[in-house]
């Protein structure tokens, strides 16, 4: 028995606890010293990558997680590739929208703009399609966005950014320096070569500028950039002005012809060619394509031997080669390209029914739907049942209508993707683990026509030692605390175990925004207000400003259809008497009230 009390006496002793003889000098600990242990003489190694998270990757040097802040090789210059109408500019609002949703400060600089404005071409204020913007400088909105099927209203050209001339295709007399047509994009043309030149260079340096002076993190040059002597000059422009900085090349090749038809028709509604006659406008658009392409040289060779990064992204992300992606960034860039595709789909964002913490003006919880919230999930499964078959009567419609060259007035692209079956799609329901709203899928669930699936990570906001509280409640026993989050609800984090706030609740969404992207079919999130308000901000291409503010209230239902040329967006709100949804005409989102569950 002693010896086996002495066995467990050795086994539960900590090292500490016994008896060891000091080995330690008896002089006092010196402190550290900045000192150089690989060798005698300073190293010069390349910069050391670091993760990238807005909000997420705080540390003593950088308090609000904004790296690029404070570290200029943390910065990032895309560079696109391409010929024309190969979705170039399709990719760059995507992307940008994107990097400005997860809280990167990213904007895009479009070359044609400048180049459409120094050759004095003036574009129609009245678009047909995806009109770009008005101002030369980006940030580009990220989408077309439709209200409720018509343009959203945009203000008129003023006198003072009118443009003095216009293109046309039918006078044979236009100067060189004002012609826009195809002879313009001739790289014999030397006049006009230059005059592209300067243009490209002198947007680079505006670029450059964003990401230098003025606390840009992502600078994305939209042009062609499809000649080996206009990558190597914007090269040594870069690396002439920050040699840290990263550059990542993004090409765009298109190899489906039911893509590039769409594409094409695109450029056809677009500023170079609008209102124009649609059959000389192609005519003139394939000789561009045709200049454009004599002297075109792909991603490869050069890029490879200068070890620089590039992703090759062929027919819009369903094939991505890539090369020596470097950090963080580039790589989940890489990630989020891959996801795309342009399928016609729905995508259906709401909140769950009427709960019983709803009822009391509580905060998070895990409280069931009362007999109001039921009654919403029935009205929610019959709405949505009947749209998803008008949808489809639609879609099938447009495909029987659909014509190339497009026709005066025809002012809706067909869908790449279209001629695959509209009847195979799934619909899928998602919902959070929180009873809430599962309870709200309750009839889709029984429903073998739907697919229902519970996740994590659409439960709503952890509201830390706040949750089951009221707003009132927070601002009588914690005065300070509700003032730190009133002052700024984006970076503000909810004490105790589990809290959180808005930038980790966009975190957390990322990977589901990036699967909703990727797959075909149509989808319905029963969500929280935090959820829903992360994924319109994304949709809809709000400011980080816009995101914590934005109205979501119980009963509105909200329809995002993605197109080739940005998202067709539609509101509803429920009427309770009807057990229905009425649609809302020219909805925009509002602010919600302060002190709203």
């Amino acid at each position: 028995m002693a010896q086996a009390m002495r066995i467990m006496k050795d086994l539960t002793d900590t090292p500490q606890s016994q008896s060891v003889t000091s080995t330690a000098p008896s002089s006092p600990r010196m402190p550290p010293q900045r000192q150089n242990s690989g060798s005698q003489t300073p190293r010069v190694r390349p910069h050391a990558t670091t993760l990238n998270i807005p909000g997420m990757t705080r540390s003593r040097v950088s308090p609000d997680g904004r790296i690029p802040q404070r570290d200029v090789a943390a910065k990032l210059v895309i560079v696109m590739v391409g010929l024309p109408a190969r979705g170039k500019s399709y990719i760059t609002k995507k992307l940008q929208r994107y990097l400005s949703w997860q809280q990167h400060d990213s904007r895009i600089f479009n070359v044609g703009n400048r180049r459409r404005h120094a050759a004095g071409i003036k574009v129609s204020a009245k678009a047909k399609l995806a009109p770009e913007p008005d101002f030369l400088d980006p940030p580009v909105r990220a989408a077309k966005i439709l209200l409720n099927g018509f343009p959203a209203p945009t203000e008129e050209l003023s006198s003072a950014t009118s443009e003095p001339t216009a293109l046309t295709l039918d006078s044979p007399g236009l100067e060189q320096d004002t012609d826009q047509s195809a002879k313009f994009f001739d790289p014999k043309n030397a006049k006009a070569s230059a005059l592209r030149d300067q243009v490209a260079m002198e947007t680079l340096d505006e670029l450059l500028d964003y990401l230098l002076n003025q606390g840009g993190a992502v600078g994305i040059l939209d042009a062609t950039n499809s000649t080996l002597e206009r990558r190597q000059h914007i090269v040594e422009r870069i690396r002439e002005r920050e040699p840290k900085l990263g550059i990542l090349f993004i090409e765009s090749i298109c190899r489906d012809q039911h893509l590039l038809e769409a594409n094409m028709r695109l450029k056809l509604s677009g500023p170079d060619y609008r209102d124009k006659d649609p059959l000389k406008s192609l005519e003139d658009f394939k000789a561009r394509v045709a200049a454009y392409a004599s002297a075109y040289v792909p991603l490869g060779d050069y890029e490879e031997d200068h070890d620089l990064q590039y992703i090759q992204m062929v027919d819009v992300g369903r094939k991505l080669v890539q090369h020596r992606l470097k950090g963080f960034l580039s790589g989940g860039i890489s990630t989020y390209l891959s996801s795309f595709n342009l399928a016609p789909r729905q995508i259906w964002i709401t909140r769950h029914g009427q709960s019983v913490d709803n009822e009391l003006g509580k905060l998070g919880g895990n409280s069931p739907l009362t007999e109001r919230g039921h009654c919403y999930g029935l009205a929610l499964y019959r709405f949505i049942t009947q749209k998803r078959k008008e949808w489809l009567m639609e879609q099938k419609s447009k495909m029987a209508q659909a014509t190339f060259p497009p026709q005066p007035g025809d002012n809706t692209p067909p869908y790449p993707d279209m001629n695959r079956d509209l009847d195979e799609k799934n619909f899928c329901v998602w919902t959070s683990m929180l009873q809430r709203s599962v309870e709200t899928a309750e009839y889709f669930d029984a429903d073998d026509d739907y697919d229902v699936k519970n996740w994590e990570m659409l439960n709503e906001l952890n509201s830390g030692q706040f949750e089951g509280m009221t707003y009132q409640e927070i601002a009588r026993k914690y005065p300070e605390e509700f003032h730190r989050r009133s002052q700024d609800k984006l970076n503000y984090i909810y004490p105790g175990v589990g809290g959180e706030g808005y930038l980790q609740v966009i975190s957390r969404l990322r990977d589901m925004v990036r699967e909703i992207e990727r797959i075909t079919d149509h989808v319905l999130i029963i969500g929280h207000r935090s959820v829903c308000r992360v994924l319109m901000a994304y949709f809809m291409d709000l400011t980080r400003e816009d995101i914590t503010d934005m109205d979501v209230p119980l009963g509105m239902l909200y329809s995002i259809e993605p197109k080739p040329y940005g998202i067709a967006f539609h509101a509803y709100k429920y009427d309770e008497a009807r057990s229905w949804f009425e649609e809302l005409p020219n909805y925009k989102p509002q602010k919600a009230t302060r002190g709203s569950v």
